[in-house]
C-alpha cells in the first residue's frame, strides 16, 4: 500500500482541469449519495486485468483499447455499446491471429465522459462562455445555464455507466463473444467493403484455422473461452470528487481501489509535478496507465514512474505515447531507451489520435487516417530499433457508421466530413477505419512473430 496516501489526500495538492461547482453543497451531497452507491467494478477484477497487463509487458501479448473520445447522454443507446463492443472484438480478433498472442481487450466505455480542454472557455459569435467538459460535467449547449457545473450529472454518469457495464458483462460472457460468430461479422463487413480483396487473405486463414479446430472438436459449446471473453473497462481519471467517492478498501487485501473502471490513465496535461492526479492515483491498486507525449523528459518519465510503481509491479504501468505521426520516431526512442535502462516492467502502447488532429478547410476537426497509420508504423519502427515490445494500441472510435475522420480505403473527403459528424468531442475512427487499422496493425504484428519465431529458431 501506498505511504502516507488516503483517497482525499489529493485535495492538498495543485488540480488542474477541474471544473468550479458554485454550490459546494449539492457536490457534498452528492459525493456523498456516489459514496453509498455500489462500487461499479471489484478489486478482483482490477487484479485479474494487472496480471494480463504483466504479460504484455514481458512481451506475451497485446493490448487493445478503444472507444469513444468522450461517452455522451445523448448518444447512449444499446445499439451503440453493442457496436463499439463488436468492432473491438472483430479487431481483436485480427489481432490475435497476426501476433499468435492474447490479446487484452479494454474499453474507453462506462465511465469516460470527462474531457480536459485546452481554454477554459470559448467563443461563438462573439459570445464567450466556459468550455463543455463533458456531459458529467456541463452540458454542450451554447447557453449561459447549460455551461454551470452541475453535480446532478454525476449520478447520471454513474447510472448510465452501471448499465452499460451490465450490458458489457452479458456481451463478453453470455455467448455474443463467439469466436465464429465474431469471424462471420467480419466476413459480412468485409462483403461490403472496398479493402475486402486486399485483407482476403488473412481473413480466409483465420476461417480456415476455425474449420480445423472445429473438426478436431474443439468448437464453442465444448471450449469457454471460445463461447466468451474478458473484456474490461477505463477512462481518465479526471474528476477527482468522482473517483474518490467510488473509491473502496479491499475486504481482502486491505488495499484501496477506485472502483469506477477497472484501470484509469493520466493525461498529458495532468501528470505535471504535484499534481493531485498523481497523488489520487499513486494510492489505488488499479492498473494505470498515463499518456506520454512532446512534453515529457525521460527524467520526468521515470520519477513518475517511481512515485506511481515504486515497487515496479509488473502489469502496473501502461505508458500510451502520444506524439504526432512526424515526431514519434524522435520524440519516443529517448523514452523507451530510459525505461528500459532502468529496468521498469511497464507496457507500451500507442495514441495515434491525439498528435494528429488538424482543422479541416470547412472547420471540422478531422483526423487524416494516413497519419493515424503513419505514427502506429513509427512506434514499431521505434521499439524493433530499441529492442523492447511494441505492446498496444489506443484508439478512439465507434461502432457507428461516422464520418469524423478522413481517408482509409473507404476514402472520406473533408467534404464528406458534414454527413455524419457526431462526436461530442474529438473525431473518432468509425467501424469501417477502425476494422482496416487492424488488418494494417496485423502486418507489423505478423513481422514481430516472425521475427520471435527466427530468434527462438
Amino acid at each position: 500500500m501506498a505511504k502516507n496516501w488516503n483517497p482525499d489526500s489529493w485535495k492538498t495538492h495543485e488540480a488542474k482541469h477541474m471544473p468550479v461547482y458554485p454550490d459546494s453543497a449539492r457536490l457534498n451531497a452528492v459525493e456523498s449519495t456516489l459514496t453509498s452507491f455500489p462500487p461499479l467494478v471489484f478489486a478482483g477484477e482490477a487484479r485479474a486485468l494487472t496480471a494480463d497487463l504483466a504479460e504484455v509487458a514481458a512481451g506475451r501479448g497485446f493490448l487493445l483499447q478503444g472507444g469513444d473520445c468522450a461517452e455522451s447522454f445523448a448518444e447512449f443507446h444499446p445499439n451503440n455499446i453493442r457496436d463499439t463492443f463488436r468492432v473491438l472484438l472483430q479487431m481483436a480478433v485480427v489481432l490475435t491471429f497476426a501476433s499468435k498472442q492474447p490479446v487484452v481487450k479494454v474499453g474507453r466505455m462506462a465511465g469516460q465522459f470527462a474531457k480536459p480542454r485546452s481554454s477554459p472557455t470559448e467563443t461563438v459569435d462573439g459570445v464567450e462562455l466556459p468550455s463543455y467538459l463533458g456531459d458529467n460535467i456541463n452540458g454542450i449547449e451554447f447557453t449561459p445555464e447549460s455551461r454551470i457545473p452541475d453535480p446532478e450529472r454525476l449520478l447520471k454518469a454513474y447510472s448510465q455507466s452501471a448499465a452499460t457495464l451490465n450490458l458489457l458483462r452479458a456481451f463478453a460472457h453470455g455467448g455474443y463473444a463467439n469466436l465464429r460468430q465474431v469471424h462471420q461479422w467480419t466476413l459480412d463487413f468485409m462483403d461490403r467493403s472496398p479493402w475486402a480483396q486486399k485483407f482476403a487473405e488473412v481473413s480466409d486463414r483465420i476461417g480456415e484455422a476455425l474449420d480445423f479446430m472445429q473438426a478436431c472438436g474443439i468448437d464453442p459449446q465444448t471450449v469457454p473461452q471460445l463461447q466468451g471473453t474478458s473484456f474490461y473497462t477505463s477512462h481518465e481519471a479526471l474528476l477527482l470528487p468522482y473517483e474518490q467517492a467510488l473509491t473502496r478498501q479491499d475486504s481482502l487485501t486491505g488495499q484501496w481501489y477506485d472502483c469506477s473502471a477497472h484501470m484509469l490513465w493520466i493525461g498529458d496535461r495532468t501528470r505535471f509535478d504535484g499534481s493531485a492526479h498523481v497523488e489520487f492515483l499513486r494510492g489505488v491498486g488499479n492498473p494505470l496507465g498515463m499518456k506520454c507525449g512532446p512534453s515529457l523528459s525521460a527524467d520526468a518519465l521515470l520519477k513518475l514512474l517511481d512515485t506511481l510503481n515504486p515497487a515496479r509491479q509488473a502489469g502496473r504501468i501502461t505508458l500510451i505515447s502520444r506524439f504526432g505521426h512526424d515526431k514519434v520516431e524522435a520524440g519516443l526512442a529517448p523514452l523507451v531507451g530510459a525505461v528500459a535502462r532502468e529496468g521498469h516492467p511497464v507496457v507500451w502502447s500507442c495514441d495515434p489520435m491525439h498528435g494528429n488532429v488538424i482543422k479541416a478547410d470547412n472547420g471540422y476537426k478531422t483526423r487524416p487516417f494516413d497519419r493515424i497509420l503513419s505514427e502506429v508504423k513509427g512506434f514499431f519502427a521505434v521499439h524493433r530499433a530499441e529492442g523492447t515490445h511494441a505492446g498496444g494500441i489506443h484508439i478512439e472510435m465507434t461502432g457507428r457508421d461516422v464520418t469524423e475522420c478522413t481517408g482509409g480505403a473507404i476514402a472520406l473527403t473533408q467534404e464528406g466530413l458534414a454527413d455524419r459528424y457526431h462526436t461530442h468531442c474529438d473525431p473518432r475512427l468509425n467501424a469501417a477505419q477502425s476494422l482496416e487499422l487492424a488488418f494494417l496493425l496485423a502486418e507489423e504484428l505478423n513481422r514481430e512473430a516472425s521475427e520471435r519465431t527466427r530468434q527462438a529458431a
